[in-house]
């Protein structure tokens, strides 16, 4: 079995959904993995990784409006607040979210559908550099 990690940063300018298919491509290409997983990796906690459609962004937006909703800043029952009105709600956002995605290869190839893509989700209104771990394992 092969197991190979590659590790690369993304960065971000606030709130969004940024797609990361195509360096998870390159990584499983280079791996030389036929048959196995991927595993990929968010090393934060405000900020999360979807399968999500890539076709329409109207879809990515209305995913970013529905969390807006969902769990509003300012809310006056959050006591964290450290860095902001958005830090306790980035955190929640994560957590009823992933910060990883695994998905299968097959013939050296990921196996998403037609219309899916591989997103980071930045949940803060500030720029990040987001930092992801990917993990190849197969044969």
């Amino acid at each position: 079995m092969r197991i190979v990690t590659r590790n690369f940063s993304i960065a971000t300018s606030g709130k969004g959904t940024y797609e990361i298919t195509d360096k998870i491509e390159v990584i499983v290409r280079d791996s030389e993995v036929e048959n196995g997983v991927v595993t990929v990796f968010a090393q934060h906690t405000s900020c999360s990784l979807i399968v999500m459609e890539n076709a329409d962004p109207a879809a990515r937006r209305d995913l970013e409006e529905f969390f807006n909703r969902l769990v509003p800043e300012n809310a006056d029952y959050f006591e964290h607040d450290a860095e902001g009105a958005d830090d306790m709600p980035s955190h929640i956002r994560m957590v009823l979210t992933r910060t990883s995605e695994t998905i299968p290869i097959v013939d050296g190839r990921i196996q998403l559908g037609t219309w899916q893509g591989i997103f980071l989700f930045e949940h803060r209104r500030a720029s990040h550099r987001r930092k992801i771990v990917v993990t190849v394992m197969g044969e």
